[in-house]
């Protein structure tokens, strides 16, 4: 038993993992999100809420050479390195009992991350619930979408739509399917995109979904059926958030959540207690101010781990 003191007997080991690398965007800046994510403090605050946590550094990968497209694709042999590097180390970290942190990066790392939890369920027994936050859906394809970047094609390469490359990084095709994820906070999709997100059936709990109903209705809904043999993974896109609190990414679309809108979102995953890994993806330091939205980030990701505005009990597990 780890008695470490102030700390829970049971609580995760966390592996902050760094992927700096804005290959698949569109914008450079977001390589230095694992960095700044480290300097607006992320490790401490973790541990003042009980988890061990071991930065493991940061992953080596290509350089981005900003290159157009290739047959609807920009980058792709560097982005099939970096998600295989991803892949290797959340795989490795989930098979030590580990709790992984990614910190992007452009939010195309989420190929390698979610494949590798992916496979870690199929092989230990457990159920997959993937939320998604993001003011994008990211299920582009490169018939599509004409800039080719792959930021913007994550879900749709997770479902089974995309290059083999990145469609079997797992072992598995497709590594997720679509009554596994929920999207919350989508405000911008392309026409052929919302196409095939229909066709496709992804639940999609948008802007005018929480504007109707408010985030506490679509989290109850984005939570539903979660239980004791579920692994949930949160992949956290910065531009989630509304950009008057956080402007420091590289997409910003008006008309997000607002504070305490992602605080209600965060607080109410922790509730769950069912979450097993996480990404923090497309924080873009060039963009921002005094590294506010990399503090903002921080805040929101100690509520995944048990902070509250609220003094109240909550229901453990």
């Amino acid at each position: 038993m780890n008695t470490t003191p102030g700390r829970p007997p049971h609580a995760p080991t966390a592996v902050l993992i760094g992927a700096p690398t804005d290959v698949g965007a569109g914008h450079r800046g977001a390589s230095m999100g694992p960095e700044a994510l480290r300097v607006a403090g992320l490790q401490p605050a973790l541990e003042s809420h009980g988890l061990q946590v071991i930065d493991s550094g940061n992953l080596s990968g290509p350089n981005n050479p900003w290159k157009p497209p290739v047959d609807g694709y920009r980058h792709l042999p560097e982005v099939v390195l970096w998600n295989q590097a991803v892949f290797d180390a959340v795989y490795g970290e989930l098979a030590q009992g580990r709790l992984p942190i990614l910190l992007g990066g452009d939010h195309c790392l989420g190929l390698g991350s979610v494949s590798a939890v992916a496979k870690h369920c199929r092989e230990t027994g457990k159920k997959l619930r993937v939320l998604w936050l993001d003011a994008h859906a990211d299920f582009n394809t490169s018939e599509l979408t004409p800039s080719g970047n792959v930021h913007g094609m994550p879900v749709a390469c997770l479902c089974g739509l995309g290059p083999a490359e990145l469609t079997g990084l797992g072992g598995h095709t497709p590594a997720l399917r679509p009554d596994q994820i929920r999207q919350i906070g989508i405000r911008s999709v392309d026409e052929g995109e919302k196409r095939l997100v229909h066709e496709q059936g992804l639940e999609v709990f948008d802007m005018r979904f929480i504007d109707e109903h408010g985030m506490r209705h679509a989290m109850v809904q984005a939570l539903a059926g979660l239980d004791d043999n579920t692994h949930l993974h949160v992949s956290f896109d910065v531009d989630f958030l509304d950009p008057e609190i956080a402007p420091g990414v590289g997409t910003t679309i008006p008309g997000g959540p607002t504070y305490r809108e992602a605080q209600l979102c965060m607080e109410m995953i922790a509730d769950s207690g069912c979450l097993g890994s996480l990404d923090i993806v497309e924080l873009n330091p060039a963009l921002d101010v005094r590294n506010k939205t990399a503090v903002l980030a921080v805040d929101l990701v100690e509520s995944l781990f048990g902070k509250s505005t609220l003094m109240r009990e909550r229901d453990r597990r």
